[in-house]
Order: C-alpha cells, then sequence, then structure tokens
C-alpha cells in the first residue's frame, strides 16, 4: 500500500478486504466520535493510517473515491485509510534487528526487486494504541466531540549517523569517507578486520561498508564475528567488493550481510543503498 511517498506492506493473514468509498462519505463520518463502516455485517472503526503510524498528514490525493483497509485481529475491527492499495505479492520477510522489531507496529521488513526496503507492520497493535486513546471529551457545552490525534512529525535523531568503512586500500577508505562526509554521515575507518573489532569496541557504528580480501581478517570473518556478538549482531553491513561471482555473494548472505555491491561501485548507487538502510534502522526512533 502506499502512503504519501512511502511504501508499506501488510499480511494478507490480518486483511479481510479492500473497499472504496467516496470521499465526502469519509469526511463525513471522520466529523464523527466514533465513525464506522460496515462491512460483511461488522462495525470497523475508521482510521486514518498517518495517525496510526504518528505521522503528519500529506495533502489528499484528488481521486473522487479513496481505498479502506479492512483489517481484523482478535477482537479489534479496524477500516484503515490509505493513499493507494498497489496489490498483493509474496515477499521474503527480512528480520529488521531487535532494536527494532521490539517496536510495537513492525513486523519486519522486505526488500523489493529494485532495491527500494519496504516496512511490513503488524497492524494490530497500531490499531490498539490508538483505540486506547481515541476517548471522547466534553466541550463546554456537555456535547460529546471526537478525540483528534496531535499529528506529531517523525524527526530523525539529530545527530550525524556513524558509518564504518573497513578496507585495506587506504585510497578506498579515503574516497568512501569523503562520498559519505559530504552527505552528513560521520565516518570512521579500519584498515582490516582486527582493526575494525578493536576500534568497534569504543563506538558501535549504525552501519559498516565491508571489504572482503583484507589481511590478518577478512570481511568474511569480520562480518562472522558481528553476527555472532549480540552487541553487533543487528548492525547492518554492506559488503563492497570485486569479488561480484555469485558463490561469494551467496557465502556473504549466509553470513547475515544486508547488501553485496561490486567494486567499482557507483557514487548514487552506494548512498542509495546506504541511505535505505539507515532509514529502515532508525525510522521508527
Amino acid at each position: 500500500m502506499r502512503l504519501g511517498e512511502h511504501l508499506f506492506a501488510v499480511p494478507m493473514s490480518s486483511v479481510q478486504g479492500v473497499v472504496r468509498i467516496r470521499r465526502e462519505d469519509l469526511e463525513t463520518r471522520m466529523h464523527q466520535s466514533n465513525a464506522t463502516y460496515s462491512y460483511g455485517g461488522d462495525d470497523y472503526t475508521i482510521y486514518e493510517m498517518h495517525d496510526l503510524l504518528g505521522t503528519v498528514k500529506h495533502r489528499a490525493t484528488d481521486d473522487a473515491q479513496v481505498p479502506l483497509l479492512m483489517i481484523r485481529s482478535g477482537d479489534q475491527r479496524a477500516a484503515v485509510r490509505v493513499d493507494a492499495v498497489l496489490g498483493s505479492r509474496e515477499v521474503v520477510v527480512k528480520s529488521v534487528g531487535p532494536q527494532i522489531s521490539s517496536v510495537p507496529g513492525i513486523f519486519g521488513a522486505t526488500i523489493m526487486g529494485d532495491g527500494s526496503v519496504v516496512m511490513i507492520l503488524d497492524m494490530a497493535p497500531l490499531v490498539r494504541k490508538v483505540a486506547a486513546l481515541r476517548q471522547t471529551v466534553l466541550d463546554e457545552q456537555g456535547k460529546e466531540v471526537p478525540y483528534m490525534p496531535v499529528q506529531v512529525p517523525i524527526v530523525a535523531e539529530r545527530r550525524q549517523p556513524l558509518v564504518m568503512v573497513v578496507d585495506d586500500s587506504i585510497t578506498m577508505r579515503k574516497v568512501t569517507g569523503r562520498v559519505l562526509e559530504r552527505h552528513n554521515i560521520e565516518v570512521t575507518t579500519a584498515k582490516d578486520g582486527l582493526d575494525a573489532v578493536e576500534k568497534i569496541q569504543d563506538r558501535i557504528p549504525d552501519l559498516v561498508l565491508l571489504d572482503i580480501e583484507m589481511p590478518r581478517m577478512d570481511g568474511y570473518e569480520f562480518a562472522t564475528y558481528m553476527r555472532n556478538d549480540p552487541r553487533l549482531k543487528a548492525v547492518p553491513i554492506i559488503m563492497i567488493t570485486s569479488r561480484t561471482g555469485e558463490k561469494h555473494r551467496q557465502r556473504a548472505m549466509e553470513i547475515g550481510v544486508d547488501r553485496y555491491l561490486g567494486k567499482p561501485y557507483q557514487e548514487a548507487d552506494l548512498l542509495r543503498n546506504v541511505d535505505e538502510i539507515l532509514r529502515l534502522t532508525r525510522a521508527v526512533h
């Protein structure tokens, strides 16, 4: 589904159906204290998706009809307004790490064919949270007025993200570091796996860019070290290497590497992958 410029996914097991409602009808219902929509003989409470996610409401589209996702989980029935429903497909659910998966409403993520990351939402806790807040209050005349949630924009942390570049080539470390720093990313570097092991003890990065062929400890070994360390196993890894064969890529994925890029990389391709991963790991903070 689409909300503004962002795509999200919802498990089909929680979706009872999709209906379209005239915009005027929806707006009229939303002014009621407990807006509902009847579907399959049951009343579904109407919610705006941006309220469930806690994001600022964007400018509505001009479509005469808008879609409602009919969600049911246990005794929760919700008709959730979104901008567009793009269809259904089978996807591979990726883990997003304990710091994100522990947040209510985040089920996981999936990577689309173009490399973009789409968050998979667990609708039940999102609906429960807003339902608990959606209580009526009395105005001065004693009339009931609907609870209107305060729209608070999701603001990224003000500190710069920290990316560690691990490569035995001083040229690659400098070039990659400069590319990232030009885009407001803090950079730390290591010349091989052992150097990275030492430096990562002082400060855990938000992302690691990792070469394979290095002395003392290569990229495979360092990635394995990270995935076996409880403090580091959730830190994303982008492997950047001249070893572009499928067997090398497969080995990296089996270890738990998140992305795999070839050398020499295209700057735009690197920045797109870095931005997607950083947004994924920081979106809920």
